[in-house]
């Protein structure tokens, strides 16, 4: 594998590829409870293909979790590292656990943690979880059980570090305590990088426990890539969570149509000058350990793994934030 910078991984002792790669489009189309919660279908021979782009990059993290494709994203990254020949051992995976409740009240209960952990252990091939996180901050009154649940496992040896996913500065303060995470994850790009900004409330939760971030959605799921064209829109299928969101209405696509040709003027108007500019974007703040972005064939994680020649300026990153960030 190639020299792909890496960063650490909060306090694991574990560093990760700054351009890491998120498994979410592998799980396919999808719903929990009745909710489309997935993505359009993948090509495994496709996917296949980029994951050999991703490790000869020097890719050593992969983001997985149980609700995508409800098992399936796990099971297909074990067959993907199969075919390629390649120890799962020898890159660092993380998977989650709370958005898929089965038949249990909250996903949060004792047994269903311990039931999950189980099956994604059989559905990834391995006899432990790298990184095994809480996918949301919605605990109830579950949160000191879940915690001792969790560290359980790690005392078993079936995980070796514990993350926090959440969507909330309320519910990471609430939960960092309580779950003594080592990383934590939430959305973070361009348009919103409310969680990573120098001298926000997270930055200092997270100086203070000593904590990294695993940005995902950090293409901010292609819309910095101005590749949906307002006039012929595309039409997600029944399954796939982006149908009928306004993020993926033509009214945004032409509100940030002027915005990206700013970027595209600065930086270069390709697909893949777009993707460097938006994962260096997020990579450039603090604490910041790694991006996920999302990939569905090779040419998509070549351009994932090509950002990582990129440097951006501080003033590079001042000109991206008064950009898109700004009503105009």
């Amino acid at each position: 594998m190639k020299g792909m910078k890496t960063r650490p991984l909060g306090k694991s002792g574990l560093n990760v590829s700054e351009i890491s790669f998120g498994c979410w489009t592998m799980g396919g189309l999808n719903w929990v409870n009745g909710t489309p919660n997935g993505w359009a279908n993948v090509d495994e021979d496709e996917v296949t293909r980029a994951v050999k782009v991703a490790l000869d990059a020097g890719v050593n993290h992969f983001d997985n979790a149980d609700v995508y494709g409800n098992g399936r994203a796990e099971q297909m990254l074990r067959r993907v590292l199969d075919r390629l020949g390649v120890q799962s051992e020898s890159v660092i995976i993380a998977t989650k656990v709370g958005h898929f409740p089965g038949t249990a009240a909250h996903a949060y209960e004792p047994a269903h943690i311990r039931h999950q952990c189980e099956q994604s252990l059989i559905n990834l091939g391995r006899d432990h979880i790298d990184l095994y996180y809480f996918h949301h901050g919605s605990f109830g009154d579950r949160l000191e059980e879940a915690a001792a649940t969790m560290h359980s496992l790690v005392r078993e040896g079936k995980v070796r570090f514990v993350g926090q996913s959440a969507y909330s500065f309320e519910d990471f303060a609430r939960a960092v305590p309580v779950v003594k995470p080592v990383v934590l994850q939430s959305r973070a790009h361009a348009l919103n990088d409310e969680f990573i900004r120098a001298g926000s409330p997270l930055q200092a939760l997270m100086e203070e426990h000593e904590l990294s971030f695993v940005a995902f959605s950090p293409l901010a799921q292609g819309l910095l890539l101005d590749k949906f064209d307002p006039t012929n829109p595309p039409q997600f299928e029944e399954g796939d969570y982006r149908k009928g969101r306004a993020d993926f209405e033509p009214a945004n696509f032409e509100r940030l149509k002027p915005k990206l040709a700013k970027l595209k003027e600065r930086f270069g108007d390709s697909v893949e000058a777009l993707a460097a500019v938006a994962l260096q974007y997020v990579l450039a703040h603090p604490h910041v350990c790694c991006v996920i972005p999302g990939f569905r064939n090779d040419r998509q994680a070549a351009c994932n793994v090509a950002a990582d020649q990129l440097t951006l300026s501080s003033d590079d990153v001042n000109f991206i934030r008064q950009t898109l960030q700004t009503d105009s």
